[in-house]
């Protein structure tokens, strides 16, 4: 869950910044995970689309990404050549300024390792945005820190594509015909990692499966949160008027020890760590508030992510969780 509704917690200026670092470092971890886990056929009905599109339209194909983070989403599809050869304007929208500071850092550190040039246009409005040239490819990227719904509905018809990564599970369904009303008639959707209700850590313990249900209950229980949104969303799309859902897939997230190697892959012992702090707030919570809560106590909650953190350091934790990748049109005449 780390699309727009996710961000480092309300604190002191000084913890404030240590979350900051510590959300943007997540948001890079994780990045290898999402790699792993985005359906690649869907992947591929996407570049098919934003190629077509891109002959279609006249001047630079229009993709607005709600929920952008530090820009590891448009980082990937320059790297998989999904955005196609010639020119995009790329509106990276994110309601937690802090979390889209970490964008233009991200992209250049990115783009050096590419020997890919990056330079700063203001396009003549005062507003700067970070280009990134490759081969074949411009990718003019604006940063705008704005809530995505409002943001859709100034900018209504106006984009190509929309994406929104781990995003429908905090957002709310609710806000997301707004965000629909963002696309140019034909336009594509594209909601990938969208958390649908599975949340297993491996080795097995007795007390996983109270810590999953009050984990999802904290879900459930936030403005817009829901843990089923996966599924949810699959059918609200497919009974949408005026748009049409062109696929669904499976995106489950394995994190797991590197085969033959010590440890896991790139920073993903981070990544795991940072979940394990996230439920441990989310569950913590839902105790403390107290109501029904099953056999779990602060007492357990804390032996057993005790255990869990040992098991990262050991390289021995496995975490899955199960999503959903979804792809969609607006249609011609909506």
């Amino acid at each position: 869950m780390t699309g727009d509704g996710d961000g480092p917690p309300e604190a002191g200026d000084d913890a404030l910044a240590a979350d900051t670092a510590a959300f943007r470092r997540y948001l890079r971890a994780k990045q290898s995970v999402d790699d792993r886990a985005l359906d690649r056929r869907l992947l591929g009905i996407l570049r098919e689309r934003l190629a077509e599109r891109a002959v279609a339209t006249e001047g630079p194909l229009r993709v607005l990404e709600v929920g952008a983070g530090v820009g590891t989403m448009v980082a990937r599809l320059i790297d998989w050549e999904v955005l196609p050869p010639g020119e995009t304007r790329y509106v990276a929208v994110d309601r937690d300024p802090d979390a889209l500071a970490g964008l233009g850092p991200f992209l250049r550190e990115w783009a050096a390792e590419r020997d890919a040039p990056t330079s700063v246009d203001n396009g003549g409005s005062g507003d700067d945005a970070l280009v990134v040239e490759t081969d074949a490819r411009t990718v003019r990227v604006e940063s705008v820190a704005a809530d995505a719904p409002a943001y859709a509905a100034a900018h209504a018809g106006e984009s190509d594509a929309l994406i929104g990564m781990a995003l429908l599970d905090v957002l709310g369904l609710d806000r997301l015909d707004p965000l629909l009303g963002a696309l140019a008639p034909g336009g594509t959707y594209y909601f990938p990692i969208t958390f649908d209700g599975g949340t297993r850590f491996r080795p097995a313990h007795p007390d996983d499966r109270e810590v999953e249900r009050l984990y999802h209950r904290h879900m459930d229980e936030k403005p817009g949160g829901n843990s089923r949104a996966g599924g949810a969303a699959l059918a609200r799309l497919r009974e949408a008027d005026g748009s049409t859902l062109l696929g669904a897939a499976g995106s489950d997230w394995i994190a797991r020890p590197a085969d033959g190697e010590a440890g896991y892959p790139g920073d993903e012992a981070f990544f795991l760590r940072h979940i394990l702090d996230t439920v441990e707030a989310a569950v913590g919570e839902v105790i403390a508030d107290g109501g029904e809560t099953g056999s779990v106590s602060a007492d357990d909650l804390d032996a057993w992510l005790e255990i869990r953190r040992g098991q990262v350091d050991s390289g021995t934790l496995v975490y899955l969780t199960h999503q959903l990748d979804l792809i969609g049109r607006v249609d011609d005449d909506a």
